[in-house]
């Protein structure tokens, strides 16, 4: 019996989905997902992932807003997402954090920090986790989860794109790491290095499908069912079995996402 995988990091409600959505996501416990984080990036994709995971007893959902949607947002309209942060199966708050590889204004980049404290103060107040986007954004990032201190176990940074330093500067905070599809990239020297460097009872595996397919599926819509190949990747890097990478990430999803039952 091999362990099952935990997917932390989708957006089924995509319209790449449309077309299949529901015979799709019922087809993947056949092909060993336990569990699924559906996760908000916007007022209307946090509904529509709370419809999921109602819809699903395998789904779970996060729900915030991106920033590069902090612009929808407003002191009424944030009550949304108040709200949707109570639902039985909101486990997470996000995706949230800062993304300066668009947006290059000063007052836009201004707007983003201040939802993003917002939101991380939503999940404080709720005693949730948090998933992190962050790109272009490392010192930023830092400096306001720092000033914002969470629970124990924070959450985790999405897409991790940093460096090893950056890292073990993330884990020090009790932030896990989370890895998917880029990892099996040629060029992606920075990231192998970082399996490499930390403990693997720190990384989470994810696809932020359809986005971000792994080799040699690039290009393609991407799915929790191609996880198997960062599986097998970070096995590789580290020298261990793609068991014992499946049994401790599923653990290590467990734990952080406490709430998943």
């Amino acid at each position: 019996m091999h362990s099952k995988i935990f997917e932390t990091h989708a957006h089924y409600e995509d319209a790449k989905f449309d077309a299949d959505r529901e015979a799709f996501i019922a087809s993947l416990p056949e092909h060993d997902i336990e569990y699924v984080i559906n996760v908000g990036s916007s007022l209307e994709t946090t509904e529509k992932s709370i419809a999921l995971a109602e819809q699903y007893d395998f789904i779970y959902a996060a729900v915030g807003v991106h920033p590069s949607d902090v612009t929808e947002l407003n002191e009424e309209n944030f009550k949304a997402i108040e709200q949707a942060a109570e639902h039985k199966k909101a486990v997470a708050v996000g995706e949230i954090g800062l993304d300066y590889y668009w947006d290059k204004e000063p007052q836009v980049q201004e707007n983003q920090r201040y939802w993003f404290k917002r939101q991380l103060e939503l999940a404080k107040e709720k005693d949730l986790p948090v998933i992190i986007h962050s790109r272009d954004a490392a010192e930023d990032t830092m400096q306001i989860l720092k000033e914002t201190p969470m629970r124990e176990m924070p959450g985790v940074i999405h897409c991790y794109s940093y460096s090893v330093e950056m890292a073990r500067e993330f884990l020090k905070m009790g932030y896990d790491i989370g890895v998917g599809g880029v990892l099996t990239f040629k060029n992606a020297k920075k990231l192998r290095a970082v399996v490499e460097e930390i403990p693997l009872e720190r990384i989470l595996l994810e696809t932020d499908c359809p986005y971000m397919a792994p080799e040699p599926h690039r290009g393609e819509r991407n799915s929790s069912l191609f996880i198997p190949y960062v599986v097998e990747k970070i096995a590789e890097i580290k020298s261990i079995s793609t068991e014992e990478v499946l049994q401790t990430t599923n653990a290590n999803a467990k734990k952080l996402f406490a709430r998943v039952k």
